[in-house]
């Protein structure tokens, strides 16, 4: 468990990180951007089952990663050629992560399935939500019909509660949540959105954010 708490919380900071510097921020703004990026998500999941302080507050090594990795964000991120991609696969694995813990979490909790699918959903999301609303961007959850981003996270969590809340169960859901969401991306599959009514113009798709 220690392990994929690691992986998922760095994996978010370094996003977290590469946004903060495509919006051109000082240091400061950068790693406040990857440090609420990497705790937001667990941040979320505890209160949805009533952990309090955050175990991620509480995790002095972790905090200390975050912020070495966002300094490393900021003065290496010249090394990188193509940040958009960079961010979105750091992101897409924070994402299934943290979706996969947040349903331990809610198991953990004596949740049901719904319980369990929701506490890994909004684990999953909570963090990349805080991030675009940080960046003043509208949260990606809320356009991005063609990159399953909920919908991945829900599924990784679902799949974590089908298969026992074992260990693997916790390796088959960040993969299943992962795979969602880049297959969902591949494959060009999307969600239903409303229709255009009278009136109406065409707005440009911007499902490809990152």
């Amino acid at each position: 468990m220690v392990f994929w708490v690691w992986l998922g919380t760095l994996a978010f900071t370094a996003g977290g990180a590469l946004e903060g510097v495509r919006k051109r921020y000082d240091l400061v703004g950068v790693l406040l951007v990857a440090s609420i990026t990497a705790v937001g998500g667990g941040a979320v999941r505890d209160l949805v089952v009533g952990r309090l302080p955050p175990a991620t507050l509480t995790n002095e090594a972790l905090l200390w990663a975050v912020a070495l990795t966002g300094l490393l964000v900021f003065f290496t991120h010249g090394l990188f050629h193509r940040l958009a991609r960079l961010l979105y696969l750091f992101d897409t694995l924070g994402l299934g992560v943290f979706a996969a813990l947040g349903a331990a979490s809610g198991m953990e909790a004596g949740l049901g399935f719904w319980g369990v699918v929701f506490a890994g959903t909004v684990s999953g999301v909570g963090g990349g939500v805080l991030r675009d609303l940080l960046t003043q961007q509208v949260p990606g959850v809320f356009y991005r019909a063609g990159d399953w981003y909920v919908t991945a996270a829900a599924g990784g969590a679902a799949v974590f509660y089908l298969l026992g809340g074992t260990p693997l169960a916790l390796a088959a859901g960040a993969l299943a949540a992962v795979l969602l969401r880049l297959g969902s991306r591949g494959l060009g599959l999307k969600l239903p959105t409303p229709r255009e009514g009278p009136g109406q113009t065409k707005k440009a798709d911007r499902d490809s954010a990152y």
